[in-house]
């Protein structure tokens, strides 16, 4: 049911017609976890963006097609020197405090991002300098030619210098700690929709926002949109069929078949640019959580293989996926650049040669660890990390599985203090160098290795990283990629499991779309006659 927005009162005083009261409409949106921060450049989480796409605005966007589409940005191009990109903004753009959206915000906010604190830095980790031309001109200058910088602006939004300064969000929240700012519960984007309310962990309210740039340009017919997190999937559903909300992402695999024979909904689905992986820490003298001491197993290449071959992939698609994965061997759609089908090849499951590969590494009878996991994040993720461990617990390494909410299993990789975890990673550049920048290049080093909490450090990998920012010869680039990719296949410090299968639930009026990265502009939504 789509809930409309009656007020009695201005019913009363008229000053809501007919035709306004029929295009009104509530979307009560629902997922399985709320965003850790509404600080639009303190998370690089899929979570956080999805909301803040509504409120906040980039300077452009990529639709389903994986095309860039101008947004804040109505043109943009590599001038003559081929080091300097150019942005021509929109004008006519204002913040939703009414404050004028010009350079000086998009400047503000790029150099925001690469702030100490900033988990989406690696994205400009190639920008030497950002500088307003004019109102509505941005220039910024990279470390050589990059190639593909406007690809990286997707999920960098742009914020009010004026607001961030007054109230106290200059700089970004500090992740790490429990330290917030002036962003971390408020917000003032450009964005189709205003920031209304917020109960963290129970209900964020936006309401259409009456001085959009966009009208006349999109259909904005959802009029109000009201996010709730419901963790339980079970629940979430529950919801979903009472007519309690009327959009749900993170549909539980194992309902679809169910929910798609159900004629009060409707169920949209499509692979996901997202891969689900194992994280290894390869780097610590010892593990936390092992009882192996003086030493870190995980360090040990025949480890590695060995947990590799335990696992049952095609098991996992079967039996916890409800057949609604792709099994991969490696941490890249088939989306993005640089992927390569035999990389993707995984091998069979092999318990006796993994049993083999323990015993030859000195670890006959196993080891113990724990497998951190998110259990609100990705779809059955618990459950997958239950069937990895199940699977590692035949080659003899015991492994307790520990859940977490994905805002503390976030905080956890930012600190970089698990062993062995559970992670998703989606790659809205569609280009490998997003992968490497965030996952593979050495933590800290080079505003890079934001997300890389295996503890990996390869001086002439990060070499290589380095210079596909500024490579301006595309097959000499893609050879370099290969190379790198090479790399991380035979290290295995990361064991990819499976790229996921997206499935959007909503009541028939709502047709949503699945698009690769997972993204929703409400802007975009029609309601269908019944």
């Amino acid at each position: 049911m789509i809930m409309k927005i009656l007020g009695s009162s201005l019913l009363a005083a008229g000053l809501l017609t007919s035709a306004a009261l029929a295009q009104a409409e509530t979307v009560r949106w629902a997922r399985g976890s709320d965003p850790t921060s509404l600080d639009p450049h303190a998370f690089n989480v899929g979570t956080n963006f999805v909301l803040l796409h509504q409120i906040y605005e980039t300077l452009v966007i990529r639709s389903a097609d994986g095309k860039l589409v101008p947004t804040l940005a109505t043109s943009w191009k590599m001038t003559s020197d081929p080091s300097v990109w150019e942005f021509k903004l929109r004008p006519n753009v204002k913040f939703h405090d009414g404050t004028p959206f010009t350079a000086r915000d998009v400047v503000f906010s790029l150099n925001r991002a690469k702030g100490e604190n900033a988990q989406v830095k690696s994205l400009l980790s190639s920008m030497e300098e950002a500088k307003a031309v004019d109102d509505l001109t941005v220039q910024v200058k990279t470390k050589g030619p990059n190639l593909i910088f406007p690809d990286n602006l997707t999920n960098l939004f742009i914020m009010s210098e004026k607001w961030s300064k007054a109230n106290g969000a200059e700089t970004t929240q500090d992740t790490a700690s429990k330290t917030e700012n002036g962003a971390t519960r408020a917000a003032n984007g450009t964005g189709a929709y205003v920031l209304a309310s917020r109960e963290v962990d129970s209900k964020t309210v936006m309401k259409l926002n009456p001085d959009y740039w966009g009208k006349g340009q999109f259909p904005l017919q959802v009029t109000e949109l009201i996010y709730l997190p419901i963790k339980s999937p079970a629940t979430r559903v529950a919801a979903l069929l009472s007519g309690e909300v009327d959009f749900a992402q993170d549909i539980p695999a194992q309902d679809v078949a169910r929910l798609k024979q159900d004629k009060r909904l409707r169920i949209n689905e499509g692979p996901e640019n997202r891969s689900i992986f194992l994280g290894l820490n390869v780097g610590a003298a010892e593990l936390k959580s092992s009882n192996v001491k003086g030493k870190n197993p995980l360090a040990d290449p025949k480890v590695r293989q060995a947990i590799e071959l335990a696992i049952d992939r095609d098991a996992i698609k079967r039996s916890v996926m409800r057949g609604l994965s792709i099994p991969t061997g490696v941490i890249a759609p088939s989306f993005v650049n640089g992927y390569d089908k035999a990389f993707a090849a995984y091998p069979k499951a092999d318990a006796a040669k993994a049993k083999q590969l323990l015993a030859e590494a000195g670890y006959p009878n196993g080891f113990t660890i724990t497998l951190n996991t998110p259990n609100d994040r990705y779809v059955n993720d618990e459950a997958i990390a239950t069937a990895v461990a199940g699977f590692l617990g035949r080659i003899g390494i015991k492994t307790e599985v520990s859940a977490r909410p994905i805002a503390m299993h976030s905080v956890s990789l930012t600190k970089a203090d698990s062993d062995f975890y559970l992670y998703g990673w989606g790659v809205p550049t569609y280009d490998s160098a997003y992968i490497f920048d965030f996952l593979v290049h050495t933590r800290g080093k080079d505003s890079r290795g934001a997300q890389n909490a295996t503890h990996y450090s390869n001086a002439d990998v990060d070499a290589k990283i380095l210079s596909l920012s500024s490579e301006s010869d595309k097959a000499k680039r893609d050879a370099t990629i290969k190379s790198i990719w090479e790399t991380v296949q035979k290290e295995r410090f990361y064991i990819a499991l499976h790229d996921q299968v997206i499935h959007f639930a909503s009541v028939p009026r709502i047709n949503v779309p699945v698009h690769p990265d997972n993204a929703l502009h409400f802007k975009f939504v029609k309601f269908e006659k019944k």
